[in-house]
């Protein structure tokens, strides 16, 4: 089984060469690692020649410009450059946490009915307390197959699946279309959702694990919900059966559960006002087409999505 990278990418920086560093020592490598680069400027030129690439590796990048991304249509770009019989993507500061990530990421493929197996995410060390409950909170010690059986259990957990590092089954996410473009978010779990209703299979990997933690800012959590909202707003046939409010209490509680567990109780008080920034960026996504043009680029973390699809809508 063959397996491609691709990688969009904007600014990268030091942890973008500590990725690429760590796929080149991976015990079952890749035939090539694609980066789709935002606005070629920012991109080192000398790259190529500072990183080992194994001989059975190509390295290829693709200059587009800021204008010209979208969350969606980049993966997709990079896809089209990659024959493989799985497209892996990541984020281009996912950090493979040991040498076996490539290997545990297609390990699950074995099973015909895997369509899309993704990775574990592990904080950084300098992740706070509230940015480690989130990733052992959607991201635990065990592996699990997500199939539309567990719908009645798992609510909008069956369609979780993260593009910071996930693996698709070429044929399948060919047959799916790829991801549905342009997209603001979600466009992993959106792909997810049609494959669990094509009966086919998501499966969390545990043991493929990547370094991979924000420290965003309650404004930042703010905006980041807001384009969450809008994303599930884009796409009532996947979210709006299924709604998402129920995970975030569940979410809230079990965090009191693990800063207690943690000696760091009153780490609940700084924990609630972030919670309260978050939910109102939801809430206020939600209605996003009510509007001015003006207070959503203000509150957005991607103006240029709302630029590029006002034009198209006026084009």
């Amino acid at each position: 089984m063959t397996a491609d990278i691709v990688i969009p990418a904007y600014k990268p920086g030091p942890k973008f060469i500590r990725q690429l560093e760590a796929l080149c020592t991976q015990k079952v490598p890749v035939s090539k690692i694609i980066v789709i680069n935002t606005e070629e400027a920012f991109f080192p030129s000398d790259l190529p020649e500072r990183i080992p690439f194994p001989e059975q590796t190509a390295f290829e990048v693709h200059h587009i410009t800021k204008a010209d991304f979208d969350h969606a249509g980049a993966r997709n770009l990079g896809a089209s450059y990659s024959d493989a019989d799985v497209c892996i993507f990541m984020t281009d500061d996912a950090v493979p946490s040991d040498d076996d990530l490539i290997a545990e990421l297609l390990k699950p493929f074995s099973d015909p009915e895997v369509g899309v197996v993704y990775a574990r995410q592990l904080p950084d060390e300098k992740a706070g307390i509230t940015e480690r409950f989130s990733r052992a909170f959607n991201y635990p010690v065990k592996s699990v197959k997500k199939t539309i059986e567990d719908l009645p259990r798992l609510g909008i957990k069956t369609f979780f699946c993260s593009n910071v590092c996930a693996a698709y089954r070429r044929d399948l996410f060919d047959m799916c279309g790829g991801f549905e473009a342009p997209a603001i978010f979600n466009e992993d779990m959106v792909l997810a959702c049609g494959l669990i209703h094509r009966k086919k299979a998501v499966y969390y990997a545990a043991d493929a694990k990547v370094t991979h933690s924000h420290s965003y800012t309650n404004a930042q959590q703010f905006s980041r919900n807001f384009d969450l909202a809008v994303s599930q707003a884009m796409h009532p046939e996947v979210f709006e059966e299924i709604r998402s409010e129920s995970e975030g209490v569940r979410y809230v509680k079990a965090a009191f559960g693990y800063f207690v567990k943690k000696g760091r109780p009153f780490a609940v008080f700084p924990f609630l006002v972030t919670v309260v920034y978050r939910y109102l960026g939801f809430r206020l996504g939600k209605r996003y087409r009510t509007l001015s043009r003006k207070r959503i680029l203000k509150v957005t973390m991607n103006p240029g999505f709302f630029r590029n699809l006002w034009e198209k809508n006026e084009g």
